[in-house]
């Protein structure tokens, strides 16, 4: 009878892997796979981290990269880092190959959001960050590429540029495209990059809290357990007294 329990949950425990690694490969094959991809991660206090994710050509044609894009050049990381802002900043880059291609992944450490647009990569964004009473209002105006028009083979213009942001806070504004809100605190605009080597600009706004999601749910814990402590006072108090 124990084996024959123990043989169950094994399999349970298999058809719950399966499931979940179901999940976790439907969800990759749903998310988009972008050209050229910024993607912010922005505390309060303005610092951020910024990641960029892109072809070498997309490198090349939208930002000036002096880089060989036939995948069989070699990519001289050195220079990678220098082109985002290494030794003044903190860069850190990775290669890897997606259907034939060279990627580059690159991130950088800032302490301020808005100055980010001094360094080559950014200089084709503006961006405002300003605290108005318990909001934060940003705005980033991304202009024309590098070399606009500028097209490699096999592009066919159909192919996506994105600006993804993740929040320190609750979003309580946004013109996204797609009018969602991933995961809770997640903003995207996407478009073709035609549009993008076209110079056709990307508006960006948004406002969230001045409270980070950490701190308004510590303070929700904290006024549970107050509350629980309370009840339970309020328990013991009416048996004593019911007691007497």
């Amino acid at each position: 009878m124990a084996s024959g329990r123990r043989r169950i949950a094994g399999v349970a425990g298999l058809v719950t892997a399966a499931v979940l690694a179901s999940g976790c490969s439907r969800a990759a094959l749903l998310e988009p796979e972008y050209e050229y991809e910024e993607e912010v991660y922005l505390s309060l206090d303005g610092s951020a981290r910024v990641n960029v994710h892109a072809s070498v050509a997309a490198l090349v044609a939208l930002r000036g990269a002096i880089l060989d894009p036939d995948p069989l050049a070699r990519l001289d990381r050195d220079y990678v880092r220098r082109f985002f802002g290494a030794p003044a900043n903190r860069v850190s880059v990775s290669l890897a190959r997606r259907d034939g291609r060279r990627l580059i992944h690159a991130g950088i450490q800032v302490d301020d959001l808005r100055q980010v647009s001094k360094l080559a990569p950014f200089a084709w964004s503006e961006y405002r960050l300003e605290r108005r009473s318990d909001t934060f209002e940003y705005r980033q105006s991304v202009g024309a590429p590098a070399a606009p028009g500028r097209r490699l083979p096999p592009w066919t213009g159909q192919e996506l540029v994105a600006f993804r942001f993740h929040l320190p806070s609750e979003v309580t504004f946004h013109n996204a495209p797609s009018g969602e809100i991933e995961r809770g605190n997640i903003l995207r605009w996407a478009q073709p990059l035609g549009e993008r080597l076209d110079g056709r600009p990307v508006d960006i706004q948004m406002q969230f809290e001045a409270t980070s999601i950490l701190a308004n749910t510590l303070l929700l814990f904290g006024a549970t357990m107050v509350a629980a402590l309370a009840a339970m006072a309020g328990v013991v108090w009416w048996i004593r007294r019911s007691g007497t």
